[in-house]
């Protein structure tokens, strides 16, 4: 490589990793700063359907169910159904435990998470469908946070909020700042206009707009929401309706984005609307979810083309980078608790994070299906013992 396209590349590389890592986000949150577009909020109280796909979560259900009952939300408005995807554990009897407290209980050949709520779709009456996962609980107050954001007539479907308990391990916390990290950008979003998907664990849908999911769809959590988005709705963050989850595993959290990222892949020739300048939110989809799948390539040209320098400026430029990676690679074999784990442990979390968008690439060559695996979380704590709901326990 000639030295002059070692600069250029170099140069390009470092420019475009910053604009999506640092530049892009910044300047987001001064656009949300600057302009923000309000939702308007107003308790009205209506129908809803409350949908859990569940596959073996018999580790789960009951507390999630306990969770849902106890919403501070008028329960003759309220229906919920399970939908057992195939399971075949305990989670069906531990739902039929619930009947008597109206929970219906629906079961499916295992057929995957969207072809489960294909199948619950047509079952359901509410006005509006709250879909959320079997592992969070529900914080009292979310249902009617959600629905108060619907009184916004711009509004089709409206993302709760996540909240992961903190970890007891420097990989779990570190996993937690990346969710951090991307809340923020997220609730910027919501702020100047929409999302660009919702928060899977909990959102809440106008049911008059839902349509089938391809039943290869990896993110529910996504297709939906964008085929509301490009009717012209908005999808929109509550803060404070709030789910709370237990923290990660980075093997986990890497299996996890993998999925995600290659659900970002599918989207690109799925929608190609996303591309076009009817998408008001266009530069906001290529500048966050296209700039991400392309961040390893971006990170892997940084690093070529700055060993490619002449003289010192390979060293200066270069070796950083070499350090930052031996650092992430040498993260398990570092004393748990000791200063130098607070600093390989974030740089190995973002390094495993990176490398999950490269492997999603392989939804190109191998069936959808095969990248859908089980989030490991640790097990669930009880509703008192974890923690007050101001936060102090938990990581936004």
């Amino acid at each position: 490589m000639s030295t002059s396209l070692a600069v250029v590349l170099f140069l390009a590389a470092a420019l475009a990793t910053a604009y999506v890592l640092f530049l892009y986000p910044l300047g987001l949150a001064l656009l949300a700063k600057w302009r923000p577009k309000p939702v308007f909020k107003r308790w009205d109280p209506r129908a809803v359907s409350v949908i859990i796909p569940v596959r073996n979560g018999e580790r789960w259900v009951r507390q999630k169910l306990e969770s849902v009952l106890a919403l501070d939300y008028p329960m003759n408005l309220l229906e919920v159904l399970v939908v057992s995807d195939g399971s075949t554990d305990g989670t069906e009897e531990i739902v039929r435990s619930f009947s008597a407290q109206g929970v219906r209980l629906l079961t499916v050949p295992a057929g995957g998470k969207p072809a489960a709520l294909n199948a619950a779709f047509p079952l359901v009456q509410g006005e509006l469908l709250l879909l959320t996962d079997v592992r969070q609980t529900l914080r009292a107050d979310c249902l009617k946070r959600l629905v108060s954001c619907m009184a916004d007539p711009s509004v089709g479907v409206v993302s709760g909020n996540l909240l992961i308990r903190r970890g007891n391990t420097e990989e779990e916390e570190s996993t937690g700042l990346y969710w951090r990290y991307e809340s923020w950008i997220r609730r910027n979003l919501g702020t100047v206009d929409s999302l660009l998907g919702a928060t899977g664990p909990i959102y809440l849908v106008r049911r008059s707009l839902v349509k089938p999911i391809p039943p290869d769809q990896l993110l529910d959590d996504v297709y939906l929401p964008l085929c509301i988005h490009l009717e012209g709705y908005r999808l929109v963050l509550e803060e404070e309706a709030i789910a709370f989850d237990e923290p990660t595993e980075l093997r986990s959290e890497f299996r996890r984005k993998v999925r995600t990222q290659a659900g970002v892949l599918q989207m690109l020739w799925t929608f190609p609307g996303l591309f076009r300048s009817a998408n008001r939110m266009r530069f906001h989809f290529l500048s966050l979810k296209v700039g991400r799948l392309a961040l390893p390539c971006l990170l892997l040209a940084l690093l070529l083309s700055a060993l490619a320098l002449p003289g010192p400026w390979r060293w200066v430029l270069g070796g950083p980078q070499l350090l930052a990676y031996a650092l992430a690679l040498a993260d398990p074999w570092m004393p748990p608790g000791s200063p130098g784990k607070r600093i390989t442990a974030p740089l190995r979390a973002f390094v495993v994070l990176v490398a999950a968008a490269l492997w999603a690439f392989s939804i190109l060559v191998v069936p959808a299906r095969s990248l859908w695996t089980e989030t490991r979380a640790a097990a669930p704590r009880s509703r008192q013992a974890g923690g007050s709901e101001n936060g102090s326990r938990f990581m936004r």
